[in-house]
């Protein structure tokens, strides 16, 4: 949602830092010093957006991570084929993002997820990806959680983020909203989004993964 308040915004990635911590990445870091990162972006597929996302992660030689929203791939198919095939990781953001809808209750969630998932696998007929990111993050529904798990995937939250979805900020922001919420983390899973209108997003981009590779963080998907 690109409506939150930038106070809001705050509280929820601090609060994100300790969610993360019982989520386990589908191909978490080794036990060792290495400092790792996963990019991560929410609420595509888009026109405006994601290939130019794509263009850029293709240059830095970066794979990230796409929770997408299943009702904008119908039209938009031949980018979640190309997300694909370039290598990134797909994951189940929601169908609707509809957060009335979708957090009533238990089922109405795992009914948002199924519609997500089929729209997915509409596109991409082997698509096997169990993971997940609840809209607006799990601290919003922890009750939900369980229901999640329960049907086998792993959901994933953020502890650093941007801030492109708190307000107008320009790359200048985004950048250093992302040095100050990455500062003294070891392993970082990093929220952006690649919706429409999110332009200066695609501005920082290039200058955030300069970023992680000249402080030596291994580059990882979920």
């Amino acid at each position: 949602m690109k409506k939150l308040t930038a106070a809001l915004a705050l509280v929820l990635v601090f609060l994100c830092a300790s969610a993360t911590t019982t989520s386990v990445r589908a191909d978490g870091p080794p036990q060792d010093a290495t400092k790792t990162v996963c990019i991560t972006f929410d609420d595509g597929p888009t026109d405006s957006t994601t290939p130019k996302v794509l263009d850029v992660l293709k240059d830095e030689g970066v794979r990230a991570t796409f929770f997408v929203v299943g009702r904008q791939i119908n039209g938009r198919e031949k980018i979640l084929k190309r997300t694909d095939e370039e290598g990134h990781s797909i994951g189940i953001h929601t169908y609707t993002h509809n957060y009335r809808q979708i957090y009533a209750d238990k089922d109405a969630l795992m009914k948002d997820i199924r519609k997500c998932r089929e729209e997915i696998t509409r596109v991409l007929p082997l698509y096997h990806g169990m993971i997940y990111r609840f809209p607006g993050g799990s601290f919003l529904c922890p009750a939900l959680r369980g229901a999640v798990t329960d049907a086998g995937y792993r959901y994933f939250d953020w502890n650093a983020a941007a801030g492109d979805a708190e307000g107008n900020y320009l790359a200048d922001r985004l950048y250093e909203n992302t040095v100050a919420t990455s500062k003294g983390k070891k392993d970082i899973i990093l929220l952006l989004h690649d919706g429409v209108g999110y332009s200066e997003t695609v501005k920082a981009l290039p200058r955030i993964i300069r970023y992680y590779k000249e402080n030596d963080y291994e580059f990882k998907t979920l």
